[in-house]
């Protein structure tokens, strides 16, 4: 997939359109799904299934024209305490830049979720707003730079109003990173494609007896826990062992859970050498200023006494990590394969262990293996989508720096979405809802 952004307005023939909008069954949702530039994790059958897992109620929609799914989507209802509302996550699938089929499907929409019995009815479209570089300035019109206006045009004229263009982490991601893979066909290619530093902590890792390898449902729980201090440690929402045990059981194989450890034996090994290449070394020359001093030795001789002093260390290091096990985890994540796109999803990492690089190991062994190398059915993906970032990229201090500088590393660019959408479809109800929020305080 290429920056440039879909949509493909349908050029006015000055007939009149007809539109039918059916609930479709599971097989012919997929299908489209499948089929769709939008297609997404969020907007597949088996993301359904998981919502229904969590309590609510699904249904997949979608609106024919001349007898072909032309749009569609994974219709939720949640039955809150204080009111039941609908939502379609990254969806639906639609070109939003075809006027009318934007107008009669997100009416079509709204009329189906005010039969649901819901107060409001959100969506999040999957149609990109703009792309920017990896900084956060707009690229060019032609690689997809410029806004599309007409896709919030349309959504709003269909009686949605917009969440606006903001900034920060948010519960349907506005703002992603992702990397274009589409040219990149072998390791070499792909690490050249990071940034000098990144290629330094991926070979950094390996030198330490890092390892990468997936993981099955059997060892979710080490996945949880260290998702858990992760999320403890950036103040971010633990969804619990369970939602990635559902998740693996509803995705099976488009769902990967990915571990990094620590061959605690292969790293003394690794540091051992180290520290025995620098005592020769510092020996050498203390036995070529013992026959003749000169200034340039003895500053090399220093410089080499403070790298073995420091080498020592690790060593020293490694035999107590020797101590704590064979094989110790650092860091996981989990990734969904779809056609189009592999996504980053969750990640976690254990704080002591950063220094050994493992959680930029796992995104370059992902890349490689899942968008490079491909797996079945998918082949080769283009693109590579490391899903949420804040937004925020002239703050030092945003406490998303990190994250996003992180995945800088790795020199993709930026998506910014449109964002959420909501269509109060019960207006007295909903202001009672919001007073009682805010009542609340919630």
């Amino acid at each position: 997939m290429s920056r440039k952004q879909s949509g493909n307005p349908r050029p006015n023939t000055g007939h009149m359109r007809k539109f039918s909008f059916e609930v479709l069954n599971e097989q012919e949702f997929r299908a489209f799904a499948e089929a769709s530039p939008q297609s997404n994790f969020q907007q597949t059958v088996e993301m359904a299934n998981l919502r229904r897992m969590h309590g609510m109620d699904v249904d997949f929609v979608g609106m024919r024209e001349d007898g072909e799914i032309k749009a569609g989507a994974v219709f939720a209802t949640h039955h809150a305490p204080m009111a039941t509302f609908c939502s379609v996550i990254s969806g639906p699938l639609c070109d939003y830049d075809d006027d009318e089929l934007v107008a009669e499907f997100l009416r079509a929409l709204a009329r189906f979720a005010k039969k649901k019995g819901a107060v409001h009815l959100d969506i999040a479209p999957n149609q990109r707003y703009r792309v920017r570089d990896d900084h956060g300035e707009a690229l060019p019109e032609s690689e997809g730079g410029a806004p599309d206006k007409r896709m919030i045009r349309n959504i709003e004229q269909a009686g949605y109003e917009h969440g606006g263009f903001v900034r920060g982490y948010t519960s349907t991601v506005r703002w992603r990173f992702a990397k274009d893979m589409t040219e990149i066909g072998d390791e070499s290619e792909l690490l050249k494609s990071y940034s000098k530093r990144t290629q330094w902590s991926i070979k950094r890792a390996r030198s330490m007896g890092v390892h990468v390898r997936e993981i099955g449902v059997d060892e979710l729980d080490t996945f949880a826990r260290i998702e858990q201090q992760t999320a403890e440690r950036r103040h971010f929402e633990f969804r619990g062992p369970q939602y990635f045990k559902q998740f693996a059981q509803c995705f099976g194989e488009r769902a990967r859970f990915v571990l990094a450890e620590i061959d605690t034996a292969e790293y003394q090994r690794s540091m051992q050498r180290k520290a025995d290449d620098l005592r020769a070394l510092v020996d050498g020359l203390e036995a070529k200023i013992a026959q003749r001093e000169t200034t340039k030795l003895r500053r090399r001789l220093n410089e080499e006494s403070s790298n073995l002093a420091a080498a020592n260390k690790r060593l020293a290091e490694a035999n107590e990590l020797v101590e704590k096990g064979d094989l110790i985890p650092a860091a996981a994540s989990m990734f969904v394969l779809g056609p189009r796109e592999v996504v980053y999803l969750f990640s976690g990492s254990v704080e002591e262990y950063k220094p050994f690089y493992a959680s930029a190991l796992i995104q370059h062994e992902a890349m490689l293996r899942y968008c490079v190398q491909g797996v079945e059915p998918f082949g080769h993906v283009n693109l590579y989508d490391f899903y949420g970032i804040d937004g925020i990229f002239d703050d030092p201090d945003d406490e998303g720096r990190g994250v996003l500088e992180f995945k800088q590393g790795f020199n993709g660019y930026v998506v910014e979405m449109p964002g959420d959408f909501m269509k109060v479809l019960r207006p007295v109800t909903y202001r009672a809802q919001r007073l009682a929020h805010k009542l609340l305080g919630r």
